[in-house]
């Protein structure tokens, strides 16, 4: 196991490995000498030289793109926080493993490998309004499994996340760690009426009172709220880092699974950028309080990596731009100062 303890994660937040600024800056003199007034590609370009950063290239690549998705059973779902039953998470698994659900078809588009990682869906996770939901060797575990799903040599991670009820678990790690109680964060994720929103409100607040003890331990609070997958979540970010991969984050599920992460050491997410912003209510709110500006608004709110793979195509075409545009001089253009 990569981390035997929570001291381990915490260690490693604090001395976090860092992109590399010379090949940033490099990528940022080449956006200057391209065949267009400065800045007039506005995020591509900021994209690419992210790319540079992480990557450790002025020309940066996207010849190996990874989607990994990881899936969890909650059992909090018990409380009736969800309109879809728990075993649709098994089910949407399968339907990924045969091809059938958006993801893979926004994998294909974007020539990125799938990688979905179930994690023990057939033992959900603990009521957290009357348990913590893992004990500290399942969080580790769960962590353990996301990190080596990560391939060493990726260019690009996108993550996401299938389960049913893990919303709840979302909303509650985010009142717990950024305050405002459900009202704030609780949204109706897949679709619950009055009724189910109103219960889903009163769950995370018996749970932000069970738990009001820990409410200061961003990684007590993990193990506790959380589930498998966001854990497994924070775990392959924790590896892209140690490899200097760059990340795109999915929903306001896969974005409140880093939030721990984020509390521990400034900088944690550095090498990660928003995909999207999402439909569910909280994560406009959240994204603004990790200081994360997403790179497309487009009133998604599926899951499961959809629209952080939508952005890979993004990244393709930024990186087709810084690649493939050329220099004034290699143009015979002339530039502003000619």
């Amino acid at each position: 196991m990569q981390f035997s303890s929570l001291d381990d994660i915490r260690a490693f937040c604090r001395d976090l490995p860092g992109g590399d600024r010379r090949f940033a800056d490099m990528a940022a003199r080449r956006q200057q000498n391209l065949t267009k007034p400065p800045g007039s590609l506005g995020r591509l370009e900021e994209i690419a030289i992210w790319l540079a950063q992480w990557q450790g290239r002025e020309m940066p690549r996207l010849e190996r793109v990874t989607i990994a998705v990881f899936a969890g059973n909650h059992g909090v779902a018990s409380r009736g926080v969800s309109a879809y039953p728990p075993a649709v998470t098994g089910q949407m698994v399968a339907n990924f493993a045969g091809g059938g659900a958006a993801i893979n078809q926004i994998a294909k588009t974007a020539g990125a490998e799938l990688r979905v990682v179930p994690i023990e869906l057939d033992r959900p996770t603990r009521d957290f309004t009357e348990a913590p939901a893992m004990s500290v060797d399942e969080y580790l575990e769960a962590v353990d499994a996301g990190y080596r799903t990560v391939p060493g040599d990726c260019d690009l991670l996108a993550i996401g996340e299938m389960g049913i009820a893990n919303t709840t678990a979302a909303a509650t790690l985010c009142a717990a760690l950024l305050g405002g109680g459900a009202a704030r964060w609780a949204g109706r994720g897949t679709g619950v009426d009055d009724d189910g929103l109103a219960r889903k409100r009163a769950v995370i607040e018996a749970a932000l009172n069970f738990h009001r003890n820990i409410l200061g331990d961003p990684l007590a609070v993990a193990a506790a709220l959380g589930g498998r997958e966001l854990a497994a979540i924070a775990g392959a970010v924790l590896a892209a880092r140690r490899h200097n991969i760059p990340v795109l984050l999915d929903g306001f599920v896969a974005t409140s699974s880093v939030l721990p992460l984020a509390r521990l050491g400034a900088g944690a997410l550095d090498h990660c950028r928003a995909g999207h912003v999402s439909a569910e209510a909280g994560h406009r709110d959240l994204l603004r309080e990790l200081k994360l500006v997403p790179l497309l608004d487009l009133d998604m709110r599926l899951g499961e990596a959809s629209g952080a793979g939508v952005a890979i195509l993004l990244a393709r075409a930024a990186l087709a731009c810084h690649a493939g545009m050329a220099t004034f001089t290699e143009a015979g253009v002339s530039s502003t100062d000619a």
